[in-house]
């Protein structure tokens, strides 16, 4: 496929039609892949058809936009491209209720508070008493914000400063040639890569798992031994707890 548009690009300046249209045919079961991935955190209401014209636009541009000399797969450009363009469509819809935010703000606010007191992972337990609950009320909690599992490195970090630099922007070209960006896109990925290594072992396995090694839920239960919706609570408060993680380290 790199060969294949690097020709057509020096034979043609640019990829022709009947080319970009064997390209989208060729990669509509990685678009669908993708869409079925993100849907299942997403409320029941969003349309999936949608997300999958979103992704097809995705593909388009990651076709246009495609350097064969940066050396990276096409496939795993493209899948970048797809991914973020449906989730720029989804945040412009603001699909998740304001109410439930708030929530989700509240949680990612009571592990860092306990977190930073103790100095350790918290607990269950420790995070409900600290939001005044009961440990069926916390699980109540994790399950109404589960939806929001996606994490908004910019949102994170901006702080309303439009000079800062996106990181959207450096995770698209990891070979770029600007030493400060190369930097802080190496320093972004080792952030990531602590936070995710301080988790307790149950929420690292998940996550390892589900974003890894491509399992839904119901095959991690199953590899396990738990529910389903276990795994699900497990995901949740550890998405939560990266988020908390992840604000302070790009603050």
């Amino acid at each position: 496929m790199e060969a294949l548009l690097r020709e057509a690009r020096d034979a043609h300046g640019t990829i022709p039609p009947e080319l970009k249209e064997q390209i989208v045919l060729e990669h509509t079961p990685l678009i669908r892949y993708i869409v079925n991935r993100i849907a299942v955190r997403l409320p029941s209401h969003i349309d999936l058809d949608d997300l999958h014209n979103t992704g097809v636009i995705g593909l388009m541009d990651a076709i246009d936009k495609y350097d064969p000399d940066k050396n990276c797969k096409f496939k795993t450009y493209a899948e970048f491209r797809i991914k973020g363009a449906i989730l720029d469509q989804l945040r412009s819809l603001d699909w998740v209720p304001r109410s439930i935010r708030q929530k989700s703000r509240r949680l990612e606010q009571a592990y860092v508070d306990v977190e930073q007191r103790l100095g350790r992972s918290a607990s269950d337990n420790e995070v409900a008493d600290s939001l005044g609950l009961a440990l069926d009320e916390f699980h109540l909690l994790i399950n109404q914000v589960r939806g929001i599992s996606m994490v908004n490195l910019d949102e994170l970090r901006s702080h309303g400063d439009a000079e800062q630099p996106i990181y959207g922007d450096i995770f698209e070209d990891v070979k770029a040639e600007n030493p400060f960006t190369s930097l802080k896109s190496r320093e972004l990925r080792q952030g990531v890569a602590d936070c995710i290594a301080s988790l307790p072992e149950k929420e690292r396995l998940v996550i390892s798992l589900y974003y890894y090694e491509d399992l839904n839920m119901k095959e991690i239960g199953n590899v396990l031994g738990i529910t389903e919706s276990r795994v699900c609570q497990i995901h949740t408060k550890a998405v939560a707890r990266l988020r908390s993680k992840l604000r302070q380290a790009l603050a």
